[in-house]
């Protein structure tokens, strides 16, 4: 009795030499004959040498270009001692500096805020006329130069611009004033939340919202229960690096705002003057103080990073929120009657 002969999974090895995985005839899919797991690897793998070389290329670019002028900030604000420090931050033009740069991260922010959810769920969850128009107009600021943008709302709020009559005969400011500075804040920094919501809802689909509509749910409840729960992270993403984007935004701000000191001055421009009148140590303070603030909105960042991570994990396996499996019961109860 004679046994079936067996086929091989390995390609036949063809004349000639070299290594297995260059010889002629063999197939995608197919294993090669010699050709081990570790040979694979070595293949794909990167010498020790060239590893090295990388990271110490990396931290030596980040050392040069990021730590040691961060070091520099914060060593040449303290450079005269912690009185001068102290009375180059609560000098009145500098409250006032960042006061003004408060006030316009609060109100552009927000802003934003509103702006970019209601895009991205425009763009992620619907189909119209004008999507692709919407897209482009939302990463205008990513093209344009901040200073143009400034020069914009000079050329349509300005005495001279479009509105510039208007403006005066009913004693309304916007250039040279606060609302200009808020106006140049929100144009640059409106792309962030938007950036961050559009490819994860575009990613999440619309199977849960229809669920949820099919279950009896409002508008609201399946934004508040449905659609916010699963964009929370990324939502905070974006407004972290909006806030941060607007408290150290220069070109547009410099622009519109006169640079009137006391008034019209956010902490970059304050910097600027100070720094320009050869008061070094207050203006390595105030910087220190802007530093502190982007290393502050940093932590908060990776944090968010970390969390955003483990969304996908902890979300695997969810049940349905509790108010629609309320209103699902008692659906159910009302088709039962």
């Amino acid at each position: 009795m004679t046994t079936p002969r067996q086929t091989s999974t390995f390609v036949d090895p063809p004349r000639g030499s070299g290594p297995a995985w260059e010889r002629p005839g063999a197939r995608p899919g197919l294993r090669v004959a010699g050709a081990t797991p570790r040979s694979i690897r070595a293949a794909t793998a990167e010498p020790a040498w060239v590893k090295w070389l990388l990271i110490g290329t990396a931290l030596a670019f980040l050392t040069f270009f990021l730590f040691v002028p961060l070091a520099i900030v914060f060593a040449e604000a303290f450079k005269k001692g912690w009185d001068v420090y102290l009375a180059a931050i609560v000098d009145d033009d500098a409250l006032s500096a960042i006061k003004l740069t408060l006030i316009a991260a609060g109100i552009s922010v927000p802003l934003n805020l509103v702006f970019g959810v209601a895009a991205a769920w425009c763009i992620a969850k619907f189909e119209f006329r004008g999507k692709n128009v919407l897209l482009t107009l939302i990463d205008l600021p990513f093209s344009v130069s901040p200073v143009i943008s400034g020069l914009i709302y000079v050329l349509i709020f300005g005495l001279q611009g479009w509105f510039g009559e208007w403006l005066r005969d009913h004693d309304l400011k916007v250039i040279f004033a606060v609302p200009g500075i808020v106006l140049a804040t929100v144009f640059v920094t409106f792309p962030f939340v938007a950036r961050e919501l559009i490819p994860l809802m575009q990613a999440q689909g619309t199977e849960q919202e229809e669920a949820a509509r099919v279950l009896g749910a409002n508008g609201w409840q399946i934004f508040w229960r449905v659609t916010m729960p699963n964009i929370k992270w990324a939502l905070l993403y974006g407004v972290i690096l909006c806030n941060a984007r607007a408290m150290g935004e220069f070109g547009a701000v410099s622009v519109v705002s006169g640079h009137i000191r006391g008034m019209t001055n956010t902490m970059p421009l304050h910097i600027e003057i100070l720094y320009n009148e050869y008061q070094f140590a207050a203006a390595f303070a105030v910087a220190s103080l802007l530093a502190l603030l982007a290393l502050v909105t940093l932590v908060l960042k990776y944090l968010v990073e970390q969390r955003m991570k483990q969304g996908p994990q902890a979300s695997s396996g969810r049940h349905p929120p509790r108010g629609l499996r309320q209103q699902t019961g008692k659906a159910g109860s009302a088709a039962a009657a």
